[in-house]
């Protein structure tokens, strides 16, 4: 967890949290001493309040999405971005695991787009834009950003203390308590969002998400992404380099944990068979997770090679899984969640802090980076036209952009993953026949591409 305070203007102050929450105009945040207690001088001595503890803006988040909004409003972070680690894909499929019905996004529907866009997409790894992130942001500690590292939010409160002397009236203004500790509040679990008793609507799927590296056969290109929606919730695998892809596959939480502690050699050749096999054989497969004595690899082969299915092969499936990197398999649950407000007077939320959604369409950071553009542009208003940052009436200019933006998505995504969740044979067959009109209905799939692209 980390703390930081960045000095955007001569006389305006922001500091950023764990939480992915925005608060504006802190009066007082109390200072993290060596043993991390807070020192009562700080909340009390009001000179030393005025000089090193009121800020315009307060960060409460340490991820990439917090990180992010402190970079764009100060520094930018692009350079620091190792750029051999970014992968462009041409290409992405994704099909039913029942019925095998497809869709196919190629550089063909990239070039009705805009001829100078060189890929559909690309794939820029978490740690990739946090370490460029901090990076930049570490050369400016010297200046005007601080660090306290290992702390959490004990809690927000009003201050309606009137202290002696006051120069201004700040009972308004929320104050922050640190204590110790490196668990805190997270982004969907946001102290932020409670202080601002702004509740969060949605729900749980009964359903979690493995996620691996895996090295995959380097002799075929590797610059697409592919997802199979099987029964039991779709399994992605996007590309990294020629060498390596990253998966994400949704399933129940039984499943979730017995493939995530699988032997790694059984693993790959559960995940090349979750992509290539009959459901039926899958499903074999997973009733043989918890059996030490099966050979996954035989039995992948050998029901791959009885597969009667034409065409199957590396032209329509993903390159084949050899290994999985070491300590890289981890499980989340799956939520939906969004905020009933981003706003109220002096706060605002983005990120996980205010939404989160089904990883089935990859939109999760990128409506988290949406957010810190949005809000970017109303705080650079608010600066230039002179008006209080915490003021409502400026923030509900970002509610306003990115509330029905982000309702549309999650609300896509629900829909998308209950869709294909169900095995009932009319709905299959509705599903199919849509997925194969759209593929064959060019001008449709520019429009899903620039949607999912964020240029419409």
């Amino acid at each position: 967890m980390s703390l930081t305070r960045i000095n955007l203007f001569n006389q305006t102050k922001h500091k950023f949290r764990y939480t992915t929450s925005l608060l504006f105009n802190i009066r007082h945040l109390a200072t993290v001493t060596q043993d991390h207690n807070i020192k009562k001088r700080d909340v009390f001595d009001n000179s030393f309040m005025i000089d090193k503890n009121l800020y315009d803006i307060a960060i409460i988040g340490g991820g990439i999405t917090g990180n992010a909004l402190a970079c764009a409003l100060d520094i930018g972070v692009w350079e620091n971005i190792n750029h051999e680690r970014i992968r462009p894909y041409k290409d992405i499929q994704v099909w039913d695991g029942i019925s095998d019905a497809r869709i196919r996004f190629n550089s063909d529907e990239r070039i009705s787009i805009n001829k100078n866009v060189e890929a559909i997409a690309w794939i820029i790894e978490n740690n990739n834009i946090q370490h460029a992130i901090l990076t930049k942001l570490a050369q400016y500690k010297d200046s005007n950003i601080d660090f306290l590292e290992n702390t959490s939010v004990k809690r927000i409160m009003f201050d309606d203390v009137n202290y002696e002397n006051e120069q201004f009236d700040l009972s308004d203004w929320p104050s922050l308590e640190l204590s110790n500790g490196k668990i805190g509040a997270d982004g969907i679990n946001s102290v932020v969002r409670s202080f601002a008793n702004i509740e969060s609507l949605g729900w749980d799927y009964n359903a979690r998400a493995v996620v691996a590296t895996l090295q995959v056969e380097p002799q075929v290109e590797n610059a697409t992404a592919w997802q199979r929606f099987l029964p039991t919730g779709p399994i992605a695998m996007l590309p990294l380099n020629n060498r390596f892809s990253s998966m994400v596959w949704s399933t129940t939480p039984t499943l979730a944990s017995k493939i995530c502690t699988l032997p790694s050699n059984n693993f790959i050749h559960l995940v090349n068979a979750a992509f290539r096999l009959r459901i039926a054989d899958l499903e074999y497969l997973y009733s043989q997770l918890e059996n030490s004595d099966i050979e996954f690899a035989k039995e992948f082969e050998w029901r791959q090679s009885i597969e009667k299915k034409p065409g199957i092969g590396n032209e329509i499936s993903p390159p084949l899984v050899l290994d999985v990197q070491e300590k890289s398999r981890a499980e989340f649950p799956l939520k939906m969640r969004n905020a009933e407000s981003y706003v109220k007077e002096r706060i605002a939320l983005i990120g996980d802090a205010a939404h989160t959604i089904h990883p089935l369409a990859g939109q999760g950071l990128n409506q988290g980076l949406a957010d810190v553009q949005s809000l970017v542009k109303v705080i650079e208003h608010g600066v230039v036209t002179g008006q209080d940052l915490g003021n409502i009436q400026l923030l509900k200019n970002y509610s306003s952009d990115r509330y029905l933006s982000n309702l549309i998505m999650l609300g896509a995504v629900d829909k998308l993953h209950k869709l294909f969740g169900n095995d009932f044979a009319p709905i299959v067959f509705m599903r199919s026949l849509g997925l194969q009109v759209i593929n064959n209905l060019e001008p449709v799939k520019s429009e899903i591409i620039k949607y999912a692209m964020g240029i419409e």
